[in-house]
């Protein structure tokens, strides 16, 4: 079956993401060994390699909940971040590993009933923001580079620069796309979402009208924000989107703006709300793409896609 293409898709309704890669792995009982030895727990994204059950266990869980695309679990693999667990030789291989087991699983539950399901390579904003002298443009780009040629190996439909901070970051990861795509002669769309913080703009200042100007200039297939607050939050930063984006938008926010319980950060908003929410902004606001970020469970997922359904 020929799917439909991603740019087509996000046009013509809502599409569905899944929640939070990291808070369905802090929800296992996973050890030292799960990760590959004690040096590497905590490297969520080894999972891919040495507990590839563990992440097939997951998108079947959130395509069961209803969702349209799936995220790889490669937000953190690229060198500059596995660079802090001693690995940054294996940026190509997680990749790789994680589009694999994505888009195997999307296509058996697209086989099933005819819907198109997408798979979006997740590319995070590492620990190094170039905007602050962590790292150069160049160094970042290269490494976002390998992280998006291993990603587009692996059968992605979108690369997803997610949880922006910094516009230069931006810049690196969709040159880095765009070089991989010449490389491989093959071509996906790319999405991009910023994070708002609760001052109402990026980490390193940008509000939302400069961030627009500036990303839309690059010309991604489609705009969003995701992280950092819940829907709430978000509210008038995608009024702003909905009344002067050119390309569809994408919110997928936090449960609910973290908490600190007994010493462990939690995520207060129940599904139910979170659906109606995200109900509205797609009805009131017209936003293309919808999802869940840090603390969304399928169950959260679930009640959207019902909620987006009814």
């Amino acid at each position: 079956m020929t799917r439909q293409p991603y740019t087509d898709a996000i046009r013509e309704r809502v599409i569905v993401f899944d929640g939070a890669f990291g808070t369905f792995v802090q929800g296992l009982d996973l050890g030292p060994d799960d990760f590959g030895g004690p040096s590497l727990e905590g490297c969520n994204e080894m999972l891919t390699l040495t507990r590839p059950d563990v992440i097939e266990a997951m998108h079947r869980a959130f395509l069961d909940a209803g969702v349209d695309a799936i995220e790889t679990a490669s937000f953190g693999s690229f060198s500059t971040v596995l660079t802090e667990y001693d690995i940054p030789e294996k940026a190509y291989e997680l990749n790789v590993a994680a589009a694999s087991i994505a888009r195997r699983v999307a296509d058996e539950y697209e086989a099933k009933d005819g819907r198109p399901r997408y798979v979006a390579g997740s590319i995070g904003p590492g620990t190094k923001l170039p905007s602050l002298g962590h790292i150069t443009f160049g160094e970042l780009r290269d490494a976002y580079e390998e992280q998006a040629r291993g990603l587009i190996d692996g059968g992605c439909d979108l690369f997803l620069i997610e949880t922006c901070m910094d516009l230069l970051q931006i810049k690196a990861a969709m040159q880095a796309c765009r070089r991989a795509m010449e490389a491989t002669g093959r071509h996906i769309a790319i999405q991009v979402q910023v994070t708002m913080e609760t001052t109402g703009r990026m980490l390193v200042g940008t509000e939302i009208g400069a961030a627009y100007a500036a990303l839309v200039a690059m010309k991604p297939d489609a705009i969003g924000i995701n992280c950092a607050t819940g829907p709430a939050e978000m509210q008038e930063h995608l009024r702003y989107l909905s009344e002067h984006s050119e390309i569809p938008v994408s919110v997928l926010p936090n449960a609910g703006l973290p908490e600190m319980r007994n010493g462990e950060t939690f995520f207060p908003l129940d599904p139910a709300p979170l659906a109606e929410w995200l109900d509205q902004f797609a009805g009131e606001f017209g936003v293309n793409i919808i999802g869940g970020c840090c603390g969304s469970t399928p169950t959260h997922i679930a009640a959207i896609s019902a909620a987006l359904n009814s």
